[in-house]
């Protein structure tokens, strides 16, 4: 796939260094002889004699410090830290690694927890969220084939703020990281009013908030899928559409539509889903799924060391 290609080939032009905390998984270890060896960025792969044991003290203290105000004590800070996921985000918030991958074995709430809590959020972003990229073969929607779906491992059921906020930062990483213009959908199972419900009209707000927080942005909804990519179709159901059933950055209303949605398009079409890449937070970080294989993983690095370059 020549978007998958494209993105090895752009890892390689600054190298940075992606911690890998998950040691234990052989499919973890076999990603990074391949990084490695393809000089696609440093992979630190975080084993149980690389923990400084000063650093490690270090990092509970300051977690705790951090918040004690939500009534957590040192005893819980310390079982936090035994698993070395919580050390790698420490690593990465201080800058000594670029970015973190991990989700192998750990679940997508584990792994944004840790992210969030010690990466922390961007100044411009009062949540984090999160995004796939999806490398469809042979296909002539989105940007021949590429898209970007959000969110689809975070937020349960977001609101028109938290909408928009993922929109933005989706629509973000897809210009900075994929050098695509951004053409953003709402998705919903109406398009523009067919349906009066409290769902379309969130999806509505959603839509003005954004255009609020970024004029230029090309973006419509609410948008039944078909009409979000489908030209044909946008013609018939939204012909005054910007967008023009051309989008590449598909917003799904709630985590329940974007996990299904994704997952189908992954089965049905072969594609490749990058990711879930964490969108919102200071320092690049990305999720993997349990069932991720090798490419999975040499994937998710390489664009979370393209986000750090």
């Amino acid at each position: 796939m020549d978007a998958i290609i494209e993105l090895r080939k752009l890892a390689k032009r600054k190298i940075k260094t992606i911690v890998l905390p998950e040691y234990e998984d052989q499919r973890t270890i076999e990603a990074a002889r391949i990084i490695k060896q393809e000089s696609l960025a440093n992979p630190l792969v975080l084993t149980p004699d690389l923990i400084d044991k000063h650093e490690l003290e270090r990092y509970i203290q300051q977690y705790y410090e951090m918040y004690k105000s939500k009534d957590i004590d040192l005893a819980t800070v310390k079982k936090l830290f035994s698993n070395s996921l919580y050390y790698a985000a420490m690593m990465t918030r201080e800058g000594k690694a670029d970015g973190l991958v991990a989700g192998a074995i750990h679940t997508t709430s584990d792994v944004a927890r840790a992210c969030i809590r010690c990466i922390g959020l961007e100044q411009r972003f009062t949540i984090a969220s999160s995004c796939f990229v999806m490398v469809v073969p042979n296909c002539q929607y989105g940007d021949s084939g590429t898209f970007i779906f959000a969110d689809c491992g975070v937020i349960p059921d977001p609101n028109a703020r938290q909408l928009s906020c993922i929109a933005l930062t989706a629509a973000e990483l897809a210009a900075k990281v994929l050098d695509l213009t951004p053409k953003v959908a709402f998705l919903s199972y109406s398009t523009k009013g067919s349906a009066k419900t409290k769902s379309a009209e969130k999806i509505a707000e959603a839509l003005v908030l954004l255009k609020e927080q970024s004029p230029n942005i090309l973006a419509d909804g609410e948008l039944q899928a078909d009409a979000a990519i489908v030209p044909e179709v946008a013609q018939i159901k939204c012909p005054d559409s910007p967008i023009n059933g051309e989008a590449n950055v598909l917003i799904f209303p709630n985590l329940e539509a974007g996990n299904i949605g994704y997952k189908l398009v992954q089965r049905l079409s072969g594609c490749r889903a990058i990711g879930p890449l964490f969108l919102g937070l200071n320092k690049p970080a990305s999720d993997l799924s349990r069932g991720c294989f090798v490419d999975d993983i040499i994937d998710s690095v390489a664009i979370t060391a393209i986000r750090a370059q």
